[in-house]
């Protein structure tokens, strides 16, 4: 296949909305070999290590433990890499290193396949998250780490729990940018800097984040925000092409937004809240999905765990699993994720008749 062919740089503003990025084309053999390479050298003689998911609440969680270890290695994972990330430090880690896990929650035990391994190798075992955890997977953590802290998921971001945890001394900035995370990441929207950080975790590399935020905490430099005025041209026109192709679904009570594109989903989510939605779902061209919910719906999480994922009362992610095959993708990309809408807005209606039952059961104890 020619490389112009998935060059983002030539395709029209309409296309890229429809179309996944260029990473999506590349065979994950190939990227599987690159991580383990970068992990491997990450992992040299470090003196330890930070596993996270690189949004701006896992980095700045690497920012914060790096106020107790200045050098501490960044091993980049995603909520489906736990078990690769956990693989990665077990075999390339130094004898007795402190391994720190950041913002991710096993969805299976196959996610910890690995964890006894790093525990034997590793002098300490922290795991710091906020979301919802299934109970025995919970347990089955909590009988290797040397601590599993949890904060609640809809009042503090992981960074938060990271800055009461550690030992160690947490400047007062860096307490601040705990704070300026949280809002985006719980979905609060109180302070303005918070889409700043989240944008430029999303576009700058992750060291390169981990290292401005730990000089200027939540105010970012004045050529950081030149770079994310200029990013966010593109940026927001692609949100506007994914609200204008958004639908709305009565879903009981509930409206429900649903719409396809790569987009940034927060600030879809937020365009279609304002218009009225109570939830809103953005399906993306590689395949996955964001689920995002207002003071009106905080059911989320419980929508996404029928398809295949987890997250947040107001703010969750999903992956049907109905792609078994390129022309399953081929129909994605030129019916705008209709299979992966249709699928979504499904479990809407599941979780609406579980909830109706709840509030029967409730009404019916309340007579007796």
């Amino acid at each position: 296949m020619d490389d112009w062919l998935i060059d983002d740089d030539r395709l029209s503003l309409g296309r890229k909305s429809l179309l996944p990025g260029e990473g999506f084309f590349h065979p994950d053999s190939v990227a599987e070999a690159e991580k383990e390479r970068e992990a491997r050298d990450a992992l040299a003689d470090a003196p330890a290590v930070v596993v996270a998911d690189p949004d701006a609440d896992g980095l700045a969680c690497v920012a914060l433990i790096r106020e107790l270890v200045a050098d501490a290695a960044l091993l980049p994972a995603g909520p489906r890499d736990i078990a690769t990330a956990l693989e990665f430090v077990a075999e390339y880690g130094e004898p007795d290193i402190p391994v720190f896990v950041c913002d991710l929650c096993p969805d299976s035990e196959s996610d910890l396949e690995h964890l006894e391994l790093v525990a034997d190798r590793a002098g300490e075992l922290h795991w710091f998250d906020h979301h919802q955890w299934d109970d025995d997977l919970g347990a089955l953590v909590d009988d290797h780490v040397t601590r599993r802290v949890v904060g609640e998921s809809d009042e503090e971001c992981t960074a938060d729990v990271v800055a009461r945890s550690l030992d160690a001394d947490v400047p007062e900035y860096l307490e601040e940018l705990a704070a300026v995370t949280r809002d985006h990441d719980l979905w609060l929207r109180e302070d303005p800097r918070s889409d700043d950080l989240a944008d430029y975790a999303y576009w700058a590399d992750p060291e390169e984040y981990i290292e401005v935020v730990r000089e200027h905490g939540a105010d970012l430099p004045d050529e950081v925000e030149e770079f994310l005025a200029e990013q966010r041209v593109e940026k927001e026109a692609l949100v506007e092409k994914a609200v204008d192709r958004a639908e709305l679904h009565e879903i009981g009570d509930w409206t429900v937004g649903v719409t396809y594109g790569r987009c940034s989903q927060n600030e879809v989510a937020e365009a279609l809240r304002e218009q009225g939605t109570d939830a809103a779902v953005i399906v993306k061209p590689a395949g996955s999905a964001s689920i995002r919910g207002t003071d009106a719906f905080e059911r989320a999480h419980e929508v996404a765990a029928k398809v295949n994922g987890g997250g947040h009362p107001k703010a969750a992610g999903c992956k049907p699993d109905i792609y078994d095959d390129m022309l399953d993708y081929a129909h994605h990309w030129t019916t705008q994720g209709a299979v992966a809408q249709q699928v979504i807005i499904e479990a809407f209606h599941d979780v609406k008749r579980e909830a109706e039952a709840e509030d029967e059961e409730d009404e019916g104890v309340e007579t007796e």
